[in-house]
């Protein structure tokens, strides 16, 4: 767990949950773009530190779907996509959502493995625990099931 003490839970932050043989991650944030950023720092966390990363190069990436939930795991996944195709490992996300769609951009760098000592391979977010909810004290919360 990352970014929560035992008293107070501090946004934006994220942490793992353990799901059988899979990674859960979750992302909390005072809004919903803050949840997504931090679930996506969640997933990055399952592989590598994310502090260690840093933001040499940077893609776009634009989607939609039929709700959030939808989104998220779509996200996760245009991620998993990315670094599989560029090579890259990503540490820092800007996210823009409106009505279910997704403008953003992702900085990283070409993976190290003496640098970043990548821990497990990424195959992708899958639709288990897909949730993405407001507390009723108006904090966001966004997770699912990474497939390793």
């Amino acid at each position: 767990m990352h970014g929560r003490d035992s008293h107070v839970m501090k946004l934006p932050s994220w942490e793992h949950f353990h799901h059988e043989s899979d990674v859960g991650v979750r992302g909390y944030g005072c809004t919903l773009t803050e949840a997504f950023e931090q679930a996506s720092l969640a997933m990055i966390a399952v592989v590598t530190d994310p502090g260690r990363i840093e933001s040499r190069k940077s893609v776009d990436i634009s989607l939609s779907a039929p709700d959030d939930e939808f989104l998220l795991a779509g996200w996760l996944n245009h991620l998993i996509y990315e670094m599989s195709v560029t090579g890259l490992i990503f540490g820092k996300f800007q996210i823009n959502l409106e009505d279910h769609s997704l403008q953003a951009k992702a900085w990283g760098e070409p993976v190290d493995k003496g640098k970043h000592q990548p821990a497990v391979e990424l195959k992708g977010a899958t639709l288990t625990e897909l949730k993405v909810c407001q507390s009723h004290h108006g904090c966001w919360m966004a997770q699912c099931v990474v497939d390793v």
